[in-house]
């Protein structure tokens, strides 16, 4: 009896914590804060499984998503023929992630075994949208990470900024004018957006390695994210090697 009482307890804590139920029960509601009272444990174990629930269900989002974050046709995509993946979100005008880029440009030099990709994710107004769409040309996309390096070495972008590096890098007054009507880059934005926002981003920059997800600029988090995705990518072609019959079975 007291094991079901304990159970029955325990459940309605999880479902007040995570605002399921409202008790209305009064005896019952001071018999739980009572019983709560006495054995704060039963609310660590609660939230402990909520906090347990939400990870499991933001892993389950993430792995729904992971051929539109990692096999987006449309993206930009360093060393493609990688066996690990790295998925940038970032925006040409925010100082973090300007922060961050000459470390990803290092862990491109060091990692040619590591995909880059690269999603345009403008969060910073109309300066931001208009670089995006600049990258995100099909010349845009040709010089990349020299667009990257550009843009995200600049302290304040402005339109005129961006043109003018694009010029450098070798754009022209119809790739600008592409980039402003060209319904098919406005709609990768869009998606981009919609993606995370899916996945529950909160901010620029973001690196999705996996199935961890790496906020902000931590070059240290992410380094060791991909060491451990090497691994279980190297842990997998092993054992797929193993159970490859032998030749003439």
């Amino acid at each position: 009896m007291a094991a079901i009482l304990r159970t029955s307890i325990a459940v309605a804590a999880v479902l007040a914590l995570s605002g399921c139920e409202q008790v209305e029960d009064k005896a019952f509601e001071l018999k739980l804060r009572a019983y709560l009272r006495d054995h704060p444990e039963v609310i660590r174990e609660a939230a402990q499984k909520l906090k347990q629930k939400k990870i499991a269900a933001a892993a389950r989002t993430l792995d729904l998503a992971r051929p539109r974050l990692e096999r987006d046709p449309r993206d930009f995509v360093v060393h493609p023929d990688g066996h690990v993946t790295v998925v940038q979100f970032f925006d040409n005008n925010c100082l973090y992630c300007s922060a961050a880029a000459p470390e990803v440009l290092a862990l491109i030099a060091q990692s040619p075994d590591v995909r880059f990709v690269f999603k345009q994710y403008p969060v910073f107004g109309s300066t931001s949208d208009y670089a995006a769409r600049v990258a995100l040309t099909p010349q845009g996309k040709a010089r990349g990470l020299e667009l990257y390096r550009a843009f995200l070495g600049q302290k304040k972008l402005t339109p005129a900024r961006v043109d003018a590096l694009a010029a450098k890098a070798g754009l022209g007054p119809a790739d600008l004018q592409l980039a402003t009507s060209d319904p098919a880059i406005a709609q990768q934005i869009g998606d981009t957006r919609a993606l995370a926002q899916e996945i529950g981003l909160q901010g620029v920059p973001a690196f999705v390695v996996g199935g961890q997800v790496v906020q902000g600029a931590d070059i240290d988090r992410l380094r060791a994210a991909i060491t451990r995705a090497r691994s279980s990518s190297l842990s997998s072609m092993s054992d797929s090697l193993v159970r490859r019959p032998a030749a003439g079975y």
